[in-house]
């Protein structure tokens, strides 16, 4: 006979929500890994946007996706009405059929926990942001994610159903399926097994929008330390990034002397993990790419410019990650999920020199060629 705490562990099933993009997703596996191995029966639901749903599919420990943001439902309703009003349907009658019991709510939105009381999920565990967290039957109050990472607030909430995460580590698993897919790819691109290849993402990910520009460090610094690692380790340079990013992409590869690899829109998010898990060295600005070299265990070298390198830099552990910020008096100034107009034409980011960028590539490459 099941004991009546075994039965209630047996019956758990659990909905993370977070609309947001790749970082955020990448900081709540520590969550769902934790949730795991208290209830390793429960069933784990997560709804997301629908651009990040590769990422979500491929964790090991995600039962049912439910890919549908507030923003993309919006879009979906620009298109058509009937587009929209269907699939806001399905998704409502898919988490009611689903019968969660807990939901954790990473939105900071209200009418998330809204929605999720409607469909019948009892317990509703989120931040109470703004007095967003009405809706929410256990909430921690917060003006903000700051003085320490975002996943160690994202953890906090554990602490409503008594769990302490063994460990923080952010996990991101790779298919066999698109391996060999990348395979093919990386062979018509002429990369080599052999190759030492180092990845470089120029832009800033999609979750900024129109303020992206806000944390790209100049693309022709880029190619400037590009063209020397290439000379000093004849590595091979792969570019990355979406396709709103081809621009820059065109800037770095025009003004290097040694041409990349330019994957920039022509990989899915499907295969960017497999793809950055095959380079030595990582180097970028912030955003979700950095996270996901960081959680495949390539190590990095990030320019962070108004965001806070506490809050969203590498996680958990910097030993083989490089962060380079200027330390000015207004930086960071992106704080409260807002960023301000910048009266400094980026100084923070355009601070940051060549040189200083190159040394600890230098650095972290002979560390992993013994030099």
């Amino acid at each position: 006979m099941i004991s009546g705490k075994n039965a209630a562990a047996l019956n758990k099933k659990i909905l993370i929500i977070n609309p947001f993009g790749i970082g955020d997703v990448l900081f709540t596996t520590p969550v769902i890994r934790a949730l795991k191995e208290v209830y390793p029966d429960s069933i784990i639901g997560y709804w997301s946007n629908l651009r990040v749903r590769p990422l979500i599919e491929s964790n090991l420990y995600v039962n049912k996706v439910f890919a549908l943001s507030r923003g993309d439902i919006k879009k979906l309703y620009e298109e058509s009405f009937f587009k929209g009003f269907l699939s806001s349907l399905k998704l409502v009658l898919g988490l009611k059929k689903e019968r969660f019991n807990i939901c954790l709510d990473f939105s900071l939105d209200h009418r998330y926990s809204l929605l999720a009381k409607i469909v019948g999920i009892k317990r509703r565990i989120g931040f109470n942001y703004k007095n967003r967290g009405r809706f929410l039957t256990d909430k921690i109050d917060i003006s903000g994610y700051n003085d320490k990472h975002a996943v160690e607030y994202y953890l906090d909430l554990l602490k409503f159903l008594n769990i302490t995460p063994k460990q923080k580590d952010l996990e991101l698993n790779v298919p066999e399926s698109s391996q060999a897919k990348l395979e093919l790819i990386f062979k018509r691109s002429g990369v080599l097994r052999a190759d030492l290849l180092i990845g470089i993402a120029p832009g800033a990910g999609g979750s900024w929008g129109k303020d992206a520009s806000y944390k790209h460090w100049p693309a022709l610094k880029f190619a400037q330390v590009a063209d020397r690692l290439v000379d000093n380790f004849k590595a091979k340079v792969i570019l990355f990034g979406d396709e709103s990013e081809n621009p820059i992409a065109d800037v770095i590869a025009n003004a290097m002397r040694n041409k990349p690899v330019d994957l920039v829109g022509k990989i899915s998010l499907e295969l960017l993990p497999a793809a950055i898990k095959k380079c030595g060295l990582f180097i970028s600005n912030d955003g979700g790419p950095m996270h996901m070299a960081v959680a495949l265990g390539v190590k990095t070298v990030s320019v962070f410019g108004p965001v806070d390198e506490v809050v969203y830099g590498p996680y958990p552990d910097r030993r083989n990650h490089a962060v380079l910020i200027w330390n000015g008096a207004c930086r960071p100034c992106y704080k409260n999920f807002r960023v301000p107009v910048c009266e400094r034409d980026k100084e923070c980011l355009k601070a940051i020199s060549v040189e200083e960028v190159y040394k600890v590539a230098e650095r972290l490459l002979n560390e992993n060629t013994g030099v």
